[in-house]
């Protein structure tokens, strides 16, 4: 039975952590302490977490929410780039014998490998984690791209950005990140974090993201990273109709225009239509019809 410590995302343990060990947070590195445990129990609740589970982690800081997801997983894995808060971490989470954490940079690790090593069971794996602000997507569709089968992803991040991952088409924060994460998982937002909820207090509020395996596609594109390229191209000039769009993209050539509009008329795409208005299936369709007609 692990012994009852005082939990470490308290306002006044926070701190005793911080002055001990002389920590002032890293803004470089995106650092802010959670210091409501209500909070951090939702998270844990949002990741319906159970007890074969295998979570990891991005992030610990100085183990807040590690501690959190020790009580409830399995197993608990967690990457941290910054060495000054290893022998932290060796510390607040000493208790908890099913945490390992690992001084990597999660974008420089072969996240597979180190998966399959580190956590080789066969039980439900799942990523939670507070992630970095100042690089939050990078890190999001680096795990996205790993290939790693995760049976959920529940993480915090900038509310404006979390609105981006969940959009929906038609509305002024759906664009190329919206469809590229749909594309692989169902999004939604669990709930709104309040930037006082954290130690230093950042200048926006948080909210968690939920992704969750999406069923299968009826129609996939040629090729994924086409796909991806084409769909970011697609967002350039959001005012543009589509087709302004799209002649920017590829060229005004009458050639280049007849190919594109015989595109738009196979996949049944108003040309005056705007790039924000089209679903994920348009645009897999579109990156196929556009592959037929030899401009991808």
């Amino acid at each position: 039975m692990t012994p009852e410590y005082p939990e470490i995302a308290t306002p006044v343990r926070t701190q005793a952590i911080m002055n001990q060990y002389g920590i002032a947070t890293k803004k470089s590195l995106g650092q802010n302490f959670l210091t409501d445990l209500n909070i951090l129990r939702n998270i844990v609740a949002a990741a319906e977490l159970g007890p074969d589970d295998d979570v990891v982690e991005i992030g610990p800081g100085i183990g807040a929410l590690t501690e959190q997801l020790a009580k409830n997983a399995h197993q608990v894995l967690a990457f941290e780039i910054d060495d000054r808060l290893i022998p932290v971490l060796a510390d607040t989470l000493s208790p908890y014998k099913n945490v390992k954490i690992l001084q990597q940079d999660i974008l420089k690790t072969d996240l597979p490998t180190t998966l399959a090593q580190e956590l080789p069971g066969n039980g439900p794996k799942k990523l939670v984690a507070n992630l970095p602000y100042y690089i939050t997507t990078p890190i999001l569709m680096n795990v996205l791209q790993s290939g790693v089968a995760l049976t959920n992803i529940v993480v915090m991040m900038q509310k404006e950005v979390a609105e981006r991952l969940a959009a929906k088409p038609g509305t002024k924060e759906y664009g190329s990140l919206s469809i590229i994460v749909q594309y692989r998982m169902n999004a939604e937002i669990a709930f709104i974090v309040p930037k006082t909820a954290f130690v230093p207090q950042p200048n926006v509020d948080s909210a968690i993201v939920k992704l969750t395996e999406r069923e299968p596609l009826t129609v996939m594109p040629f090729d994924e990273k086409a796909f991806f390229k084409f769909v970011k191209g697609s967002f350039v000039h959001r005012r543009k109709s589509y087709l302004n769009n799209l002649l920017v993209l590829f060229g005004k050539s009458d050639d280049t225009k007849a190919k594109i509009t015989a595109a738009l008329a196979e996949c049944a795409v108003d040309p005056k239509i705007r790039a924000e208005r089209l679903d994920l299936r348009q645009f897999i369709t579109l990156t196929n019809a556009f592959h037929a007609q030899g401009l991808i």
